[in-house]
């Protein structure tokens, strides 16, 4: 047959980790729709600037993206075409020598841009972030995709991939 594979879902570009690619146009199709139902669960690692004042919370916000800029910004419930961005954190370690914190955090809602705008608007932004903060910080952006579930498109078997990069074992 035809040979076929599907990118399920995508990162930002200079985002690292695990991705799901699917075989069939089929598989493409029920893992799509995984997405769009909030049952395929997304988490990532990111260093972020500073101590968070809380170890651990939800960040809930409403999001606007400019297209001319390929930026997105926090904005009021209200804004015309906003859309409601949400992420549970917990901080995994803070280092006081540089003022840094290891951040896992759990998408609810897949926005552009969504951790890197939400910590930023919070005074935390990602480290290496070139677009939303800490210029010259690192060299590259420290958001790392470490784990993806959903529900396999035939066999229903829930599964779990997970890959952690080599810069946080320093910090586990």
């Amino acid at each position: 047959g035809e040979v076929y594979l599907g990118l399920v879902h995508r990162l930002d570009r200079a985002t690292g980790g695990v991705m799901v690619f699917a075989r069939t146009s089929k598989a493409a199709s029920r893992l799509s729709e995984q997405i769009r139902d909030k049952k395929f669960q997304k988490k990532y690692l990111a260093i972020v600037d500073g101590k968070m004042e809380e170890n651990s919370g939800v960040m809930k916000d409403f999001l606007l993206k400019n297209e001319k800029t390929n930026m997105s910004k926090v904005v009021k419930e209200e804004t015309k075409n906003a859309k409601e961005a949400v992420l549970d954190y917990e901080v995994v370690k803070y280092n006081e020598e540089i003022n840094m914190s290891v951040v896992k955090i759990t998408l609810h809602t897949g926005r552009h841009h969504q951790i890197r705008v939400q910590f930023a608007s919070r005074n935390h932004s990602l480290s290496g972030d070139q677009k939303y903060g800490t210029r010259g910080r690192g060299k590259g952006l420290a958001l790392w995709a470490y784990s993806l579930s959903f529900i396999h498109p035939t066999t229903k078997e829930e599964m779990t991939f997970e890959c952690y990069p080599e810069m946080i074992g320093s910090w586990k």
